[in-house]
């Protein structure tokens, strides 16, 4: 009997990508939009995502430039990412808001190693999970019957290779993530 691993290779997946969003919201050393997208102002009496209220570019390493849409907001945007507390500054223009990204500092990015490392665990976790599930799942296949011990063995054995596989890839996520941190 064949047993069908797209639905834990889907999971896998799911969690890379998680893991992926979670630590592009970290910040490193170099200005990215993504660093905002956490940010949600209050506009026209509700809170709105930034990336909805106006365009995010990069404008140097350290520096990002917000052009908002409507000129009426940028004082509620100045307010809504002083609010999110992320360690910037605000200077508004003619032209918009400039966001500056100060230098990271040696603890700081101690700090954000650790945070970067206990999302990985988060995603590790998961992953279990989805293992475990698999294997529940196999499990019920062997007692319905139509698989043999030798059968049930190779395929929680074939599980776990696609979850070491998926571990592999949060791993190297990680140390990517990290080696951007200590630059």
């Amino acid at each position: 009997m064949a047993y069908d691993f797209s639905k834990l290779k889907a999971h896998t997946k799911e969690t890379e990508e998680w893991l992926s969003r979670e630590l592009s919201g970290i910040r490193t050393g170099r200005a990215t939009p993504t660093l905002l997208d956490g940010v949600k102002p209050e506009a026209y009496g509700t809170r709105t995502p930034l990336r909805e209220l106006g365009s995010v570019s990069v404008e140097d390493t350290r520096t990002l430039r917000i052009i908002p849409w409507d000129m009426t907001l940028v004082k509620a945007i100045e307010k809504g990412i002083t609010d999110a507390n992320l360690g910037v500054g605000v200077a508004t223009d003619a032209q918009g808001l400039r966001v500056s990204f100060p230098e990271l500092t040696s603890e700081r990015r101690a700090q954000l190693s650790k945070i970067a490392g206990d999302k990985a665990e988060q995603a590790k976790v998961t992953l279990r999970g989805h293992r475990t599930d698999a294997l529940h799942a196999l499990d019920a296949a062997g007692k319905e019957g139509g698989m043999g011990k030798d059968e049930l063995l190779r395929l929680k054995s074939e599980a776990q290779k696609l979850i070491d596989a998926g571990n592999d890839t949060l791993a190297k996520i990680l140390e990517k993530k990290e080696a951007e941190i200590a630059q």
